[in-house]
């Protein structure tokens, strides 16, 4: 097994005289992601409302997801690349797919989730099935969808880089190319910053939704009122004749 060269592990001089090749992978990254994630979710809603609309469909729809996310990605890579060839098709055909179930879920449990009661007013306030979808389950849903859009992001984030193997991969171009040239002396510098800057940006993005949830579910971060207990009735007994509960 070759090693990668020896040497410094990061060149921070080759970083500095680089940093358009930084700049041009970090903009494919965040593209794959933005487009993989974008589509993934409006397929999910799409079939997410379906499966409200008729039930029975929802197990086949999540079994269909299921598959495709337990396909392992460069298994996936294999059965599309003799059919679309390399390049953007091929790796936004399997982001979106290993999208899919985990938002498909999340949309159906949020909307789900939402109490009986709620709808019951909302239907007795006249409001329609679509009308009561738009304007009282989806805001109600958003924690929980906002939580699928979040693991769908990171996870797509940490994927792109496997698609280095059909001609693209953000930050994976990188690791991708130091394992390469491994007898390069910026092998290691290469495989640390594509693994690192992966890594960063999935952190940055896992916060950036923890805020978004916060800003956009307000009503889920009120304190709660303490539950009134209730009052144990007086026996009448104890009552005195002509006088009150407060006289001595």
């Amino acid at each position: 097994m070759t090693l990668l060269a020896s040497g410094p592990l990061i060149d921070w001089e080759w970083i500095g005289e680089h940093l358009d090749v930084i700049r041009a992978a970090t903009v494919e990254h965040l593209q794959l992601t933005a487009i993989a994630v974008g589509i993934g979710f409006a397929l999910s809603m799409a079939l997410a409302l379906l499966a409200l609309q008729w039930r029975w469909s929802y197990p086949l729809l999540a079994g269909f997801c299921s598959v495709l996310y337990s396909i392992p990605s460069l298994a996936l890579f294999g059965i599309l690349v003799p059919i679309t060839g390399l390049g953007t098709v091929p790796a936004v055909i399997a982001l979106v797919g290993y999208t899919l179930l985990i938002l498909l879920r999340n949309i159906v449990a949020g909307i789900e989730g939402v109490p009986a009661p709620v709808r019951e007013a909302a239907d007795g306030m006249g409001f329609e099935h679509w009308r009561r979808l738009a304007r009282v389950d989806l805001p109600l849903a958003l924690p929980a969808i906002i939580a699928g859009l979040r693991i769908a992001t990171v996870t797509t984030i940490g994927l792109v880089t496997i698609t280095a193997y059909v001609g693209l991969g953000g930050y994976g171009d990188l690791i991708r190319e130091g394992l390469r040239r491994q007898s390069a002396p910026q092998a290691s510098t290469l495989v640390i910053l594509g693994t690192g800057l992966s890594v960063v940006m999935a952190v940055v993005f896992d916060l950036l939704f923890v805020g978004v949830e916060h800003l956009a579910t307000p009503w889920a971060r009120r304190p709660r009122l303490a539950p009134i207990e209730p009052m144990e009735p007086v026996p009448v007994a104890a009552i005195p004749a002509g006088g009150s509960l407060s006289d001595g």
